[in-house]
């Protein structure tokens, strides 16, 4: 079955393409939670639409965007973690962790998803994670893990 996809979903698609899924996964499980459309066309039609809806949605959080960039620059958030002797942390520092930080720190609600980390962080130190805002702002954050 031809789908249009609503979401950007792994291992199927990227958002506003069409993709061609098995009939029960579009049917019982892509469909119902709004994740995608059928394909036919009275909605392709409806695609171009929403694809315009969405950009000037986009273009007008330009700004607010701008604005949280400019308001995180040359801040340094700290995460505090349960370290051994040797500076090596209980388990790792994740993204949650870090958009957690920034809304405690800077009163910014910031999507999980939008943060992307270097690499896996296992040790206390100072690291910097990019933000993807939007496609037009480039932003990166400095994080420092502390022991708690």
């Amino acid at each position: 079955m031809d789908i249009i996809l609503l979401k950007d979903i792994d291992k199927v698609g990227d958002k506003h393409t069409v993709v061609s899924v098995k009939d029960g996964y579009a049917r019982n499980f892509l469909i119902p939670k709004g994740m995608a459309i059928v394909a036919n066309k009275p909605n392709m039609a409806k695609l171009d639409e929403i694809i315009r809806k969405e950009e000037e949605a986009v273009a007008a959080r330009l700004a607010e965007f701008q604005e949280i960039a400019e308001k995180m620059k040359d801040q340094v958030l700290k995460i505090g973690a349960k370290a051994g002797q040797s500076g090596k942390i209980f388990g790792s520092v994740t993204n949650v962790q870090i958009a957690n930080a920034i809304k405690e720190q800077f009163g910014i609600e910031v999507e999980r998803r939008k943060i992307e980390l270097p690499e896996e962080i296992k040790t206390l130190g100072t690291y910097v994670a990019k933000l993807n805002l939007h496609p037009e702002v480039e932003n990166s954050v400095s994080f420092e893990v502390v022991s708690e």
